[in-house]
């Protein structure tokens, strides 16, 4: 079951610092809601492995991965959101257009899931 995606600003500032130190700046409340997520995703991970030691019907089980593959993905659509609208953003008007080859990159990485 993919938990619900919360319309949740991930960013108080720019994402990416200056002086070529690459760093995110999330709000506290966006770390909160990522580490909640990935904490349910964690304990998605350790129930799968309660399943295939409970010799859990092979079906249940991958219905099981497939729900956290999507908790995952939600994880990652929300970063990757919020590196767009900022980092890649003040990349950009900073003149550093390799910033572009970086996120198709990073996309290309998430569509092979």
């Amino acid at each position: 079951m993919e938990p619900e995606i919360k319309n949740v600003s991930l960013l108080d500032e720019s994402c990416c610092s200056s002086l070529n130190i690459r760093k995110s700046h999330h709000s506290e409340k966006a770390k909160k809601n990522l580490v909640s997520r990935l904490n349910r995703i964690e304990g998605q991970v350790r129930g799968i492995k309660g399943l295939i030691d409970r010799d859990t019907y092979c079906d249940d089980v991958i219905t099981q991965i497939s729900a956290t593959q999507a908790a995952l993905n939600s994880v990652a659509k929300l970063l990757l959101e919020a590196h767009m609208k900022e980092c890649v953003v003040d990349r950009i008007q900073e003149g550093d257009l390799e910033v572009l080859d970086e996120v198709l990159v990073t996309i290309q990485k998430l569509m092979k899931k």
